[in-house]
């Protein structure tokens, strides 16, 4: 059956003072909003204090993404000025990307960058990129590496002084555009911690793509194109899942939608190495994850929806509402949230 949802009932006032625009000095002192989906209840904590709320046998399951993209900006031979965000690396000094203005860069054109790189545009790429060639050489890849900026998400206009605060302290697996936010509050301390009082860890991945960013621009939201991503669940990690006697609780979205991309039963999934689009709207049917941990989305989002679609629309609103008249910081740098 296809739902009628509108758009506008996933709409919040965000006053844009909300926007955290960098991280806070230490990752575990965020605040913690604690919602309680049956009922309602809202508790107020800091990110630290999870640890009185998961319980031996419980499950965290993460995205291990780690944000490889790099952002670049040059001048076409004309003078037009163009931003390319490297998405990939296809081999040697080639990469797929994303440019602008893309309409505009056509196979064959060159890119005259900044810091003194050239490329050539080979090929168009699927979603509107391009493959760009840097030529030949070890310096090159040392320069892009060094001197391509964080893809930082496009309501954040502070300079991020320490690049490793827009990763998760696990990460590990190249391949995102974005990073999967959710992880940002924990630290070393606190998995010591939870593995002490016998909480489980597993680690799933999806490389998060740029289109993370964009809001649904469709009236009816079964009627918006969800993009698509890679996610993959090894074999030890899906009998880890598959086994876990207490609560499986996903830190993220993107890590709920690996779950429940891979299910095959309640409490089952397969070991996967595939693209989903799976696009999570309330009225779905959650076979895997019992909790989730997740910061405060932009309004009109597919990640507004998915938290939606878990703990109930009406419910996610009024915490919303609620945790900006307390002064919760929202979006990438912000504040948590752990629905239970």
């Amino acid at each position: 059956m296809k739902n009628e949802m509108n758009i506008s009932q996933f709409n919040y006032h965000l006053p844009p003072e909300r926007i955290a625009q960098e991280p806070l000095k230490d990752r575990d002192k965020s605040s913690l909003l604690l919602l309680h989906r049956e009922s309602g209840e809202i508790e107020h904590r800091r990110f630290y204090q999870i640890l009185d709320y998961l319980e031996p046998g419980d499950l965290l399951v993460m995205n291990n993404t780690r944000v490889s993209a790099k952002r670049l900006f040059g001048k076409k031979a004309t003078g037009a000025r163009v931003e390319a965000l490297l998405i990939e690396n296809t081999g040697g000094n080639i990469w797929n990307a994303y440019v602008k203005p893309g309409r505009r860069i056509d196979i064959g054109a060159e890119i005259f960058f900044d810091n003194g790189l050239t490329a050539r545009v080979t090929a168009r790429t699927e979603a509107g990129g391009r493959a760009l060639d840097f030529g030949p050489g070890e310096e090159i890849a040392e320069k892009i590496q060094m001197q391509g900026l964080v893809p930082l998400p496009p309501y954040i206009h502070t300079v991020l002084k320490e690049k490793e605060r827009y990763q998760t302290v696990y990460a590990k697996r190249p391949g995102s555009a974005a990073a999967p936010t959710a992880g940002f509050h924990f630290t070393p301390e606190i998995f010591r911690k939870l593995k002490e009082n016998g909480v489980q860890t597993a680690e799933v991945t999806l490389n998060v793509g740029i289109a993370t960013f964009r809001p649904v621009r469709t009236e009816n939201i079964a009627d918006h194109e969800m993009h698509t991503e890679h996610i993959s669940i090894t074999p030890e990690a899906a009998d880890i899942i598959n086994s876990a006697r207490g609560r499986i609780i996903s830190v993220g979205t993107t890590t709920a939608r690996v779950l429940e991309s891979a299910a095959v039963a309640k409490r089952q999934v397969a070991p996967v190495d595939m693209e989903t689009n799976l696009f999570i709207t309330p009225g779905y049917d959650f076979k895997i994850i019992d909790g989730l941990i997740t910061n405060f989305h932009m309004p009109k989002s597919t990640l507004l929806i998915l938290v939606s679609a878990f703990a109930g629309r009406e419910n996610i609103l009024h915490a919303y509402n609620q945790a900006a008249e307390r002064g919760y910081r929202f979006l990438s740098f912000g504040d948590a949230m752990f629905i239970i």
